[in-house]
């Protein structure tokens, strides 16, 4: 059984309106300006640490760590009680992820997200029963690019990385899976702030109903 490991933001989930939110939220209440939807969009990807970094970078702000740790926790305070306010599945979502176990495909959410927020996420939208696995940056103590995370992720729902596929929208996931030594696939509608055809995936989609195929392709050629 193929294991298809799935990031989580940009790839099975529009999580970026609450994200922003909470960020803008956060940054409020420090007294700073708040960021542009399009600019903010572009600081999903590493983790709400690393977002509320970018956003004070991008305001020429350097804090602290105990400063960005407390910010931190006010984020993870409000974004865990509006996860799910206006997040919602990209198109298709269900209906490709049903006809990937129908065809045998065993899967899988590594993501930076923190794993108690991932499965608060997914248990939201009604998601969760489908993922043999759910990991996040906390549960096993490394975040992507990080291969270790990917490798752990797939052994715990059951698979070996030698038969599985990565599936993500940023250079964090096209990072980890070529540190794996995973084939990869890229989504065109996630966060990046860099194009993700310029990252060279095995395969690049620009709509989640083309996912069977592309992965059917990419398992045919390996």
């Amino acid at each position: 059984m193929r294991t298809i490991v799935f990031d989580l933001d940009g790839t099975l989930v529009d999580t970026a309106p609450d994200l922003i939110s909470t960020l803008n939220f956060v940054l409020a209440d420090e007294g700073s300006p708040p960021v542009a939807y399009d600019d903010a969009r572009r600081m999903i990807g590493g983790g709400a640490r690393r977002m509320i970094e970018r956003a004070l970078i991008a305001e020429g702000r350097n804090v602290p760590a105990a400063e960005l740790d407390r910010m931190f926790g006010a984020f993870i305070a409000h974004y865990g009680a509006h996860i799910a306010d206006r997040s919602r599945p990209f198109p298709y979502l269900e209906a490709v992820l049903e006809r990937l176990a129908a065809e045998g495909r065993r899967l899988a959410v590594c993501t930076n997200k923190l794993e108690w927020l991932s499965k608060l996420l997914l248990d939201r939208l009604k998601l969760s029963a489908r993922f043999a696995a759910i990991c996040g940056a906390d549960t096993f103590g490394v975040a992507k690019p990080d291969p270790a995370i990917l490798h752990q992720t797939i052994a715990r729902a059951g698979g070996l990385s030698s038969t599985s596929v990565m599936v993500g929208d940023s250079g964090t996931d096209i990072g980890a899976a070529r540190r794996a030594g995973i084939s990869v696939i890229g989504v065109e509608f996630g966060y990046t702030d860099v194009p993700i055809a310029d990252l060279k995936p095995d395969r690049l989609i620009g709509h989640l109903r083309d996912l069977p195929g592309a992965v059917e392709s990419l398992l045919k050629s390996t």
